[in-house]
């Protein structure tokens, strides 16, 4: 009998993604080295397309963006140093630690070099070939399938759209909440189609009839299994989110940038919804999750800071949400980033906001890793209005870790036994990285810890080992398993208000309410209520599982939005 779940891997490096990406440049005019250049990475986890887009200013001077196709299409991440002449380029993201060398090959028409992101790859950046639209005649709408292996089974989802532009096809794979993953070289002849999936490495090939496509699904290192799709809808349909904010709005939006003054190239961009009238109105910074995260922290299509913000505002609060730093219109350096650098950026923009004249009282909501943000803001902050945790930690990092692995372990019908082997392993490894003294001592003591055996047990691919010790030895993992929320909420004396899910599988409520209770149990105004049934994003839920993220249509439980609203403006509303 097959137990259906993601592999532990996918549960540890979920928030992990590192989008490998590059920069390029060519020919022998600045007007010929403006534009698009794409190049192929080729790494242990598979092909990964990479397009920079050069500018080139009257005065010279060059900039540059870089597009990871594969892996978030659509998403520009800015490219830190720029140099290219006829015969060479370099240049660096300071964002993701990357950088590329190369020199120009007049006979491959190409920039030759090595890429580097704790891994160097040869790399060539060459003009793309001109996109030729292919039109797949026959196969449009959403296909289901699954995958089944062992004693795993994977749920995956074909969505192919036919449009002016061509045909357009995705892949969603639901059991790993991983959605809009590109597919390419869709092709069908006859009954017989393939295409491949760069992300996963993976190639299909197989033949269609009526509305069921079956066929081989293949991996290097992986044995080829038979994954059959069945067409269950004609169309694709957007996600319905029905609470996703729609204009026109009865209050004031004003596009907003700050500049973090204890971290030099640190601008966050951000919005500031203000209530209508005179006020003064009370004011609350909103704090995002880990991974980076847009102002509306944007998952799965939903935005749960832009609805927040948007029900807050109209009960007469005023919000300022802004994106993570290095991250969508903010500037500075995410991957190198702690929470710390996290609670500086956000003291710094409740500063800003405390100084806006129609606002009278600055608190912080922070929502899981912004949760154990904005207790350190406000003990080190003493004007600090409020802090509200959104699934806010409230015990110290290397428990909740182990709590969350424990939690999703159970939840997905893994073994018990099973489960406890994990544990013991991700124990071991957590009190290595908790006790390095740097990163290349997290990174050595991890290489040795983790052998054929204990990645069997994590179900981590030994291709994929650089990766997982890359992701738990990098300053944020380090400072995060070592941090105590004990030593942040002793110098705490803010109102708190403090919402946990019983379905949260992130932060885990049992053991995270039992922590609040310990740290505020000496607070004048504190609470903590305990939400029945909903999940990490406040959604109401039936398993808690980040797979239903994504299907759920709400984005934010009003009743949630509305006991926070309630809360603030007992304590700082105009009318208390």
């Amino acid at each position: 009998m097959t137990k259906r779940h993601s592999s532990l891997f996918t549960i540890l490096a979920g928030g992990f993604l590192i989008l490998l990406v590059t920069g390029l440049a060519s020919a022998q005019s600045a007007a010929d080295r403006a534009g698009d250049w794409r190049a192929t990475l080729e790494t242990p986890g598979g092909n990964i397309r990479l397009q920079v887009t050069v500018s080139i200013e009257e005065n010279g001077d060059q900039t540059a963006v870089l597009e990871s196709l594969d892996q978030a299409p659509g998403q520009l991440i800015p490219i830190s140093t720029v140099a290219i002449t006829a015969d060479r380029f370099e240049f660096s993201i300071a964002a993701i630690g990357a950088r590329f060398e190369g020199e120009w090959n007049d006979a491959d028409s190409s920039y030759d070099g090595v890429f580097s992101q704790g891994m160097q790859i040869p790399t060539s950046f060459s003009r793309p070939a001109e996109d030729t639209a292919v039109f797949i005649d026959g196969l449009d709408g959403r296909w289901e399938g699954q995958l089944i292996r062992n004693d795993t089974e994977l749920e995956f989802a074909l969505n192919i759209q036919t449009g002016q532009d061509g045909t357009r096809v995705t892949l969603d794979s639901v059991s790993q909440a991983a959605y809009d993953i590109p597919v390419l070289n869709f092709s069908r002849s006859g009954d017989a189609v393939s295409f491949q999936v760069p992300a996963a490495n993976v190639t299909y090939q197989g033949g269609v009839n009526g509305d069921t496509l079956s066929g081989d699904w293949m991996r290097p290192g992986f044995d080829t299994v038979t994954v059959t799709f069945d067409r269950v809808s004609e169309t694709v349909e957007a996600p319905n989110r029905p609470q996703t904010p729609q204009a026109p709005f009865p209050y004031t939006i004003e596009d907003v940038r700050i500049d973090n003054p204890d971290a030099e190239g640190v601008t966050l961009a951000g919005s500031l919804t203000l209530p209508e009238g005179d006020g003064p109105f009370p004011g609350v910074v909103l704090i995002s999750g880990s991974g980076p995260q847009d102002r509306d922290e944007t998952v799965w299509t939903h935005q749960p800071f832009a609805v927040l913000a948007d029900h807050l505002t109209r009960q007469g609060i005023a919000v300022l949400r802004y994106d993570d730093r290095g991250f969508a219109n903010s500037t500075g350096d995410f991957a190198s980033a702690t929470s710390y650098d996290f609670a500086s950026d956000a003291a710094a923009v409740a500063e800003w906001m405390r100084n806006h004249p129609l606002i009278n009282a600055v608190g912080l909501a922070g929502h899981s890793e912004g949760g154990l943000i904005a207790p350190i803001v406000a003990a080190e902050h003493s004007e600090t209005a409020f802090i509200i945790l959104l699934a806010g930690p409230g015990t110290p990092g290397h428990r909740f870790i182990i709590d969350q692995i424990m939690a999703n372990s159970d939840a997905m019908g893994i073994d018990s036994a099973e489960t406890r082997a994990r544990v013991a392993v991700m124990e071991t490894l957590v009190d290595a990285v908790r006790h390095a003294r740097d990163q290349d001592s997290a990174e050595a003591a991890l290489d040795g810890l983790l052998t054929e055996e204990t990645l069997t047990i994590l179900e981590v691919p030994a291709d994929q080992k650089a990766v997982f010790i890359s992701s738990m030895s990098r300053d944020w993992y380090r400072e995060l398993v070592n941090y105590d929320p004990a030593d942040w909420f002793a110098r705490v004396d803010q109102p708190v208000l403090a919402l946990q899910g019983t379905l949260d599988l992130q932060i885990v409520a049992e053991p995270n309410v039992a922590g609040l209770e310990t740290l505020l149990a000496d607070k004048p105004d504190a609470q903590i209520v305990v939400l029945e049934g909903r999940n990490h994003l406040f959604q109401n839920a039936q398993t808690g599982l980040m797979t239903e993220y994504a299907q759920i249509e709400e984005t934010f439980d009003p009743e949630v939005m509305a006991l926070i609203a309630d809360w603030i403006n007992e304590r700082f509303g105009a009318e208390r």
